[in-house]
Formats: structure tokens, C-alpha cells, sequence
């Protein structure tokens, strides 16, 4: 199958107007991150838990269809006016023809400026991504393949439900670096069952040596010349997830397609009521609920001003550069990173102990500190919530 010239030229044609129609920056209210779910799996693998479903004669046409009526159904809701990265994931997306990813670029492009530089991402299987498969996605439009070898051990793989072998999957590994030199990742797993003795049965994996495992991966992966930008997340040669930063540094991103998760404002809320957002489970409920209303949102709930800063220290943490004061400002907070942590006394034991830094730049985790973040979060939330209602006067009764 070969990927119609025209609409190749239609998706690079529609990116150069639009960006000729907003030549300058549009302010964080009007950027967003776009996720793109496809719910169709092969098969079910023992350890994920995400959306997924066996196709049982899908209608491509249709769901692609009902991709492109939400995505412009949210953009325009949204008000967003520049999309910074589209991510498909899944499920397997790489199980879609390289026409549905092109159609959704499309559809973004005629209503939101799409850089011609923007990441695009495919997640991809190994079984489900030839060469030639490979290649008819970039022409669709993506730019950035993240593959799920998961391990690079057949025993193990056979124990996660895995359909590829040690050997496709590095053939599949060469030929996508072959394609997007410089913009592959790799999903790999640590604590697994079969990384034990096994006693007979399954055993659940030892977090004690999930921990070790994990602390020798990372400095394995850091003599190798990798960052560690985000606590599961290394990169070299600056090659972050443009997406998934936005995440981590708790920007808009929407959510489209069965069970896609979103955050972002309505146009003409005064850019106060952020919503988190969940999409419609299963595929043909959302595919009906699109075709309805133009879009599938199952569940809406507003965030307060609270919850947002719980999120943005939560998952600014969660990466190498932590927040910094500029970034923690952005969120129009009653108090400064100085004010809520600077004084507090357990918070000071952890700047002793080495495992958290606060100083100029902002609040963030050293080396050590990044491995037990969750940990940290049991004492940092507890005193930005105390900080917070000593701050933010209580409503009057009955007001």
C-alpha cells in the first residue's frame, strides 16, 4: 500500500497556511499536545492494563472517520491554535493504516497550526511493523517511532504475552533507525517474574530487587551517555518526548479516541477552569457517541486551583529540571517554592539528606532523590496543601 502523493502534499500544504496565518507565539491557553488512542491490540499481554480490544472486524473507515470529527470537535472547543506534538498510541497503532494517521494529521492541520517540525509519534510492535509498513508512516506524517520490545530475552517475552521474538524485534529496532535516524525509543521492563528464582508459581516481583535492578539500569544507561530527564525516561543527543514533557510539565494536551485521558481549558472559561477529561471506554459506545455529538467525552471534572498545583509539583518532580520558580509562577500560585518549602523542617531534612535541592533555579530532586520521589511527594504535598488553606481564605457560610 503506498500513501496518495496528494495527501502527503494536502498535510504539508495545510501546515505552511496555517503557519502563515499565526506567525507569532500563541500564549500557553492556545498551545496543546494532541494524543491520538488506537484501542486494537492482536492480543492481550499479561501485564498491561491500558484501553485495548480484539478487533473483531473493525471498520477502519469509520473509526478513522469518528478520529477526525473529535479531534476537530476538541480543538475547537479548546480554542487551541498551535498543536506541539501529536502522539498515537494504544492498544497497537501501528495496527492502523498509515491513511488513518494521515487524516488525523490532516484534520489538525486545517484547524490548528501543526509545525512542519512537529514530533509525531507512532508507537509501533515489532510484529506489526515491517520495513516497508515503517516507511508508509513517515510519509503519513510521523516523524519519532517508540517501539515495545519490553525485553530482549524470549523466555520473557513469552511469559509477558509478547508476539515478537529477540530477533524481529532487533530487526525491527535497525530498520527504524534506518527510517527516523535519531528519533526511536524503546519501551523496556525491569522486576519481572521471570528476572526470580521461581518457586512453583508465578511470584509477584521483589521490590527490593526491582530497586536494584532499576538503580543499576540508570547508571548503566548514564555511563552510556544517557539523561535521565524523567524518572523512567533517558534520552542522549537531546532526544526528549517533546509529548510527554508537556505532560510532565502539566501543559494542555487532548485526548482523542476510546479512553484517551486530556487536560485542557474551554475557550471562553478566562482560562481558570481546566478540565481533566476521559473519552468514551469502548469503541463502539465512543464511535456512536462521536457520530452524535461530535465528540465522545464520558466524564469531565473540573479542576480547582489546588489540584492543578498538586499536579504541577507532582509531575514537574518527576523530571531532571524539577520546577523551577518561573515555571511554578506560570500557574498564578498565592505563594512562592520559598515560601511553602524554604522553612519547613522536614522539608529541610531532605535538602540535608541530599535528596532534594532548593536554591535559585527552583524545587528539584538530586540523583539519589529521583529514585524515591514517591516517597518525597508524602511529605512535599501535605505542605503545600497546609500552605495552601493558610493562604486561601475558607468561603463564608452559607456564601
Amino acid at each position: 500500500m503506498v500513501l496518495p502523493a496528494a495527501r502527503a502534499r494536502g498535510l504539508v500544504a495545510a501546515a505552511k497556511a496555517a503557519q502563515r496565518r499565526r506567525p507569532s507565539p500563541e500564549p500557553a491557553s492556545r498551545r496543546a499536545a494532541v494524543y491520538v488512542h488506537w484501542p486494537y491490540c492482536e492480543k492481550r499481554c499479561s501485564y498491561c492494563n491500558f484501553n485495548k480490544y480484539i478487533p473483531r472486524g473493525v471498520e477502519e473507515a469509520a473509526m478513522r472517520n469518528c478520529l477526525v470529527t473529535e479531534v476537530r470537535t476538541l480543538l475547537r472547543l479548546s480554542g487551541v491554535q498551535r498543536v506541539e506534538s501529536v502522539f498515537f498510541g494504544g492498544g497497537t497503532p501501528s495496527l492502523a493504516s498509515p491513511h488513518t494517521v494521515a487524516a488525523v494529521l490532516e484534520a489538525v492541520a486545517q484547524i490548528a497550526h501543526l509545525p512542519a517540525d512537529s514530533e509525531v509519534t507512532l508507537e509501533a510492535n515489532p510484529t506489526s511493523s515491517p520495513a516497508s509498513r515503517l516507511a508508509e508512516f513517515g510519509a503519513a506524517g510521523v516523524n519519532r517511532l517508540s517501539i515495545g520490545l519490553q525485553s530482549l530475552d524470549d523466555t520473557e517475552l513469552q511469559l509477558l504475552g509478547r508476539t515478537h521474538s529477540t530477533s524481529s524485534a532487533l530487526r525491527t529496532l535497525a530498520e527504524a533507525r534506518r527510517l527516523f535516524p535519531g528519533r526511536v525509543s524503546v519501551d523496556l521492563m525491569l522486576g519481572l517474574p521471570a528476572q526470580q528464582v521461581q518457586r512453583g508459581v508465578l511470584p509477584a516481583p521483589d521490590p527490593e530487587l526491582a530497586a536494584e535492578m532499576y538503580q543499576e539500569g540508570r547508571a548503566l544507561l548514564r555511563e552510556a551517555g544517557f539523561r535521565q530527564y524523567e524518572v523512567s525516561n533517558f534520552a542522549r543527543n537531546g532526544a526528549l518526548s517533546t509529548h510527554n514533557w508537556t505532560y510532565w510539565q502539566c501543559g494542555q494536551y487532548l485526548g482523542i479516541g476510546p479512553g484517551a485521558h486530556g487536560r485542557f481549558t474551554l475557550q471562553g472559561a478566562g482560562g481558570h477552569a481546566r478540565e481533566a477529561r476521559i473519552q468514551t471506554l469502548e469503541p463502539d459506545n465512543w464511535m456512536k457517541e462521536v457520530m452524535l455529538f461530535g465528540h465522545g467525552t464520558r466524564k469531565r471534572v473540573p479542576l480547582g486551583k489546588l489540584e492543578l498545583l498538586e499536579e504541577v509539583l507532582a509531575m514537574g518532580l518527576r523530571t531532571d529540571v524539577g520546577l523551577t520558580h518561573q515555571h511554578w509562577q506560570q500557574f498564578e500560585p498565592p505563594l512562592t517554592l520559598w515560601d511553602i518549602f524554604g522553612a519547613n523542617k522536614e522539608v529541610k531534612e531532605l535538602l540535608e539528606q541530599d535528596l532534594l535541592l532548593l536554591d535559585h533555579r527552583g524545587l528539584r530532586c538530586s540523583w539519589q532523590g529521583l529514585a524515591v520521589l514517591d516517597s518525597l511527594l508524602l511529605t512535599l504535598l501535605p505542605r503545600l496543601q497546609e500552605a495552601w488553606h493558610q493562604t486561601t481564605p475558607s468561603p463564608a457560610p452559607g456564601g
